[in-house]
């Protein structure tokens, strides 16, 4: 659509102009309520403050709580808000998803973390890029083009939403199992993950974590002879996985557009470990006692491609620690499951795909890149429970930098994002002008 053909167009691209200061204080508000995920600090409170944004601005709101989800409790719910704002004549909905919850901080920070400062044109703290910047911008695309186009079609909706950065079993997939991703209530899904701002990304690869144990005899630390240490047992894991597991895993690769390049082979990382007593608290001065492990524990995070079974992404894990059991004396182990997700992916040509895709080279004068996530998001969810394939992540923010010390976001990319999606809901819900 020409601007000089529809002067609708023109109004919306000064609005996302004028938009600049509101983006950017939208943004610091949402970085300020620290939604620490774990434990999932302050879900209700970024509800509230979106409840009354969103009201605001004429939408429809509903804060629904995830029961029974893992985490929720009286201390810490699992709250998550839809918002709905419907146009003046049927046709599609469009629904913005974006988490709401944060990682821990970690060490290494130079700024304050949940301060939202702006500095030369970023702004910092936990969250900005993953993915309250997204968020924010959504929210600030929708208004704009509400206000040029107030005639649309169809239904906006957006949604923040929990525990993304669990598994999202508190948010979308809570959601999705109570119909909200329906296909029949909502036909395109754009999740402002951070892709960078020309990459529209078309899903993920799949993941599963599981947690090992190995088995020893506790023994005076002094005779070590007389017990059986656990820890040396998970060690000729570790050995086992280096020699044969990661050289393996290194060779595959996949025709999914998986970014960074690193991504394009199957990985694994060893999550935690720990293995004989329990580490003591942070303020005690106690020595340890002189004792054998009995019992070593590691957490694996394999990411896998969508060429690879999950039974054989199991199987080949369980196939070195049977080898084990076989070839080294008293090693005994166990093998327990904690998650698994497939892979998900969109066809680029899918509608929800292809309009962000030109909406990209409107505003950035190149095509864009198609990508796939090295990690999960909660696609996963409105794939496999909500049965509803039209679905994307796209959003501002360079993806190196989630989860990172001095997190941060970048103005002028959320103002480009803004203008990306304003122009992608032009598309999908505007009637042309008679």
């Amino acid at each position: 659509m020409d601007s000089s053909a529809d002067p609708r167009l023109a109004d919306l691209h000064a609005r996302i102009a004028d938009s600049r200061d509101a983006l950017i204080a939208l943004t610091q508000d949402l970085i300020r309520i620290p939604t620490l995920n774990p434990p999932g600090e302050n879900y209700g409170a970024i509800c509230e403050y979106l409840d009354r944004r969103l009201g605001a601005a004429g939408f429809d709101t509903h804060l629904i709580r995830a029961h029974d989800t893992p985490g929720d409790c009286d201390r810490y719910p699992r709250w998550n808000i839809v918002a709905r704002r419907d146009g003046r004549r049927a046709g599609d909905c469009v629904h913005f998803n974006s988490h709401t919850d944060v990682v821990d901080v970690g060490l290494g920070w130079t700024r304050d973390p949940f301060g939202g400062e702006l500095v030369d044109g970023r702004i910092y703290g936990r969250g900005a890029c993953d993915m309250k910047g997204g968020l924010a911008a959504s929210i600030i695309a929708a208004e704009c083009f509400i206000a040029a186009f107030p005639d649309f079609s169809g239904a906006i909706e957006i949604s923040g939403t929990a525990d993304e950065e669990s598994g999202g079993y508190g948010g979308v997939a809570y959601l999705a199992k109570q119909g909200y991703f329906s296909p029949r209530k909502v036909q395109h899904v754009i999740i402002p993950e951070p892709l960078n701002k020309d990459r529209v990304c078309l899903g993920h690869r799949g993941g599963w974590w599981a947690e090992i144990e190995t088995f020893g005899e506790i023994a005076h630390g002094s005779m070590p002879f007389l017990g059986d240490c656990a820890v040396r047992h998970m060690g000729a894991v570790l050995n086992a996985f280096e020699a044969d597991l990661f050289p393996a895993m290194a060779q595959r690769r996949t025709d999914m557009p998986v970014v960074p390049e690193g991504a394009r082979s199957s990985t694994m990382n060893i999550n935690s470990i720990h293995g004989g007593q329990a580490e003591k608290l942070a303020d005690s001065t106690a020595l340890p006692s002189h004792c054998v492990p009995d019992s070593c524990r590691i957490v694996i995070d394999r990411r896998f491609l969508v060429e690879e079974p999950l039974d054989q992404v199991r199987g080949e894990v369980r196939g070195i620690l049977d080898g084990l059991a076989e070839s080294r004396p008293n090693f005994e182990y166990a093998l327990r499951e904690l998650n698994h997700v497939l892979p998900s992916m969109t066809d680029r040509n899918a509608p929800v795909a292809a309009t962000v895709a030109r909406a990209i080279e409107r505003v950035m004068g190149q095509p864009a890149e198609f990508v796939a996530s090295p990690g999960t998001y909660d696609q996963k969810h409105i794939d496999r429970i909500g049965k509803l394939k039209n679905c994307v992540a796209y959003g501002p923010g360079i993806l190196e930098l989630a989860h990172k010390p001095d997190e941060w976001i970048g103005v002028d990319d959320m103002m480009d994002s803004v203008t990306v999606m304003a122009l992608s809901l032009v598309d999908l819900l505007s009637p042309a002008q008679t």
